[in-house]
């Protein structure tokens, strides 16, 4: 018998063979789950966001090669949630062609950050050139307190 049941297929040579090779792999499974969950969720994954913070603003930048302006979107919820999304698509195909490989992801993205309390939310700005993003939120400016000297009498 084997040592741990096949739980994903009944693949077991002899029920009764103590020495069957026929142990649980538990990663055996995972190559099909590309074939059940196509690259859906690959563009997802692949969507590479830095956060860089200055001291004038809070700095989003990614990476969407390939996407036009008008495939992205950027929005700003009340509770001061960024969220930056899009969808890839896929390459329509040909019945004539013959594919080799497929790497490029494609897709819906959509990745969300919660902004700090100091932000400017009435002043974000987006851009998108050669393919990168740029998303700044400027911050509210920090009043110093006025530091007063005092004369030490003595």
């Amino acid at each position: 018998m084997a040592l741990i049941p096949s739980f994903f297929g009944n693949q077991r040579s002899s029920i009764f063979d103590p020495f069957s090779l026929d142990v649980w792999d538990p990663f055996k499974d995972f190559s099909s789950l590309s074939t059940r969950f196509p690259q859906e969720t690959s563009a997802i994954v692949n969507t590479r966001i830095d956060w860089r913070e200055t001291p004038e603003a809070h700095v989003f930048k990614a990476d969407l090669p390939g996407l036009k302006k008008e495939e992205v979107k950027v929005e700003i919820e009340d509770d001061r949630m960024l969220q930056i999304s899009g969808e890839r698509n896929i390459e329509k195909e040909d019945k004539n062609d013959t594919w080799h490989r497929v790497e490029r992801s494609s897709g819906k993205f959509s990745r969300r950050f919660k902004l700090p309390e100091n932000v400017k939310m009435d002043q974000i700005k987006a851009s998108m050139e050669n393919g990168v993003l740029t998303v700044t939120v400027p911050k509210v400016e920090v009043k110093k307190p006025d530091v007063k000297a005092i004369q030490i009498s003595g």
